[in-house]
């Protein structure tokens, strides 16, 4: 069991550190942490909603808009679900000392990128690449 990480309130990683130190990793842990919180009480609510929404409504535009509702919420839901697996992935690489470096160049991934998007696993010129890559395979 690792020693717990004192971090304060307002630490931010900063390029002048060494790279994906502990109290860097300890940020991006919590702030992926509570991200799936946040991604898991919406999920919880929706829940909630859909149970509390599932009556007969007798009017059939009002029914078609409910449906519509829903329907929307359930992909949003999905992609939400989706997103918890990609933050549980980023967890396990904070676990494993693979976090913050780029899964195809080896090379780290720029603080900020990682403050954006936390979940990154490519550096932002890999990234391009790989997108220019799968739209000239889209466009075939």
């Amino acid at each position: 069991m690792k020693a717990e990480i004192f971090l304060p309130e307002d630490y931010r990683p900063a390029e002048d550190e060494p790279f994906m130190n502990d109290r860097q990793l300890e940020y991006f842990r919590r702030k992926l942490v509570n991200w799936k919180q946040d991604l898991l009480d919406q999920s919880a609510e929706t829940i909630d909603n859909l149970q509390d929404s599932a009556r007969s409504v007798p009017d059939l535009a009002d029914r078609a808009s409910e449906e519509t509702d829903r329907a929307l919420e359930l992909r949003t839901r999905d992609r939400q679900r989706k997103l918890v697996n990609k933050i549980d992935a980023a967890l396990r690489r904070i676990e494993n000392g693979e976090y913050g470096y780029c899964e195809v160049s080896g090379e780290p991934i720029s603080l900020k990128r990682l403050d954006a998007r936390p979940i990154a696993t490519m550096t932002l010129e890999a990234q391009e690449k790989h997108e220019r890559r799968e739209k000239v395979h889209r466009d075939e």
